[in-house]
């Protein structure tokens, strides 16, 4: 198959598009390398990878990028509510405009396949698991621009979508603003952490899972299409007191305390339930224990600098 990746150069895309590659599909990535990122050299090898640098708002662009693909995966996006605080205008254009140009420039038979965020659902009943079924209420100009694309996406057919759970794990563009990937930080590097809203749930996935799964979905569409599916691990509905407990297991000298110091533009606490992708033979293979000993080790390599998205 023949793939268009928006935004392919950044955290996901960087880990999607050469699987993709590996597995035989030809890429596009059409990104415009706001943060300057090298993280898909290593693809330029690959015969079936082409690379557009432009803005996925700007139509002809999009046209010339889109017209061979079979598969549409737009992942360009502001990601996560400060960036979006910080930028109204582009988390606007760029979350849900350029997702509804590309619902109106797309031929019908190409197929998209949208990351959302599981952020939309806001703040969950008191041990109730959200379900896909259950309303989305977005609080933060992030989560709403996302879900607002997810809808153009699923109203416009041949499509389907991922709830993303908070991603974790290591990537070519790697971020250290994600919260799992920012409490290991701290952990390794400073030791100490003062954490606030402790008790607030939210789920989590590694990088490598949410790339496995837009594989499968492209192997399995016929039957998926047409639905939102939320993407985490079951296994990890936590609060950030009990993540913290988790890296401790595996930093010992790590010290951590709670303290109003701050809040969640997102207000995320909820649990929520993967079943919908598990019925469907989807199986995560990353756990968080894995994932945090694996940046351990990455956080051996790198210190601080320009790793993350704001």
């Amino acid at each position: 198959m023949n793939i268009l990746i928006t935004g392919g150069a950044g955290y996901i895309g960087s880990v999607l598009a050469p699987m993709l590659l590996a597995r035989g599909h030809g890429v596009t990535v059409l990104d415009n390398f706001m943060f300057r990122s090298n993280s898909l050299m290593d693809c330029c090898i690959y015969e079936n990878f082409r690379v557009v640098r432009g803005d996925c708002r700007d139509e002809s662009t999009l046209r010339s990028a889109l017209k061979d693909a079979d598969v549409i995966i737009p992942l360009a996006a502001l990601v996560g509510a400060p960036l979006c605080d910080r930028d109204k205008v582009g988390a606007e254009t760029i979350n849900r405009g350029a997702v509804e140009l590309l619902c109106r420039i797309a031929s019908k038979e190409q197929r998209i396949m949208i990351p959302n965020t599981n952020s939309g659902y806001g703040i969950g009943e008191h041990g109730k698991f959200c379900t896909e079924d259950s309303p989305l209420r977005p609080i933060s100009l992030y989560g709403v621009t996302k879900s607002q694309a997810e809808q153009a996406v699923l109203e416009r057919g041949n499509s389907l979508s991922f709830r993303l759970a908070t991603v974790f794990g290591t990537s070519p563009r790697m971020r250290l603003d994600l919260l799992v990937n920012d409490f290991v930080y701290r952990a390794v590097v400073d030791r100490a952490l003062v954490v606030f809203e402790g008790h607030f749930k939210r789920n989590f996935v590694h990088i490598r899972d949410v790339a496995a799964a837009f594989e499968f979905a492209l192997e399995n569409f016929e039957r998926m299409a047409g639905k939102p599916y939320n993407l985490g691990l079951d296994s990890a509905n936590l609060s950030k007191l009990e993540l913290c407990a988790e890296i401790k297991k595996q930093v010992p000298q790590f010290t951590y305390i709670e303290a109003p110091i701050g809040e969640d533009p997102d207000k995320r606490d909820y649990i929520v339930s993967n079943a919908r992708l598990l019925a469907t033979g989807f199986t995560p293979q990353h756990s968080l224990q894995s994932g945090i000993v694996e940046l351990i080790k990455a956080y051996t390599i790198i210190r601080g600098g320009a790793f993350g998205n704001v």
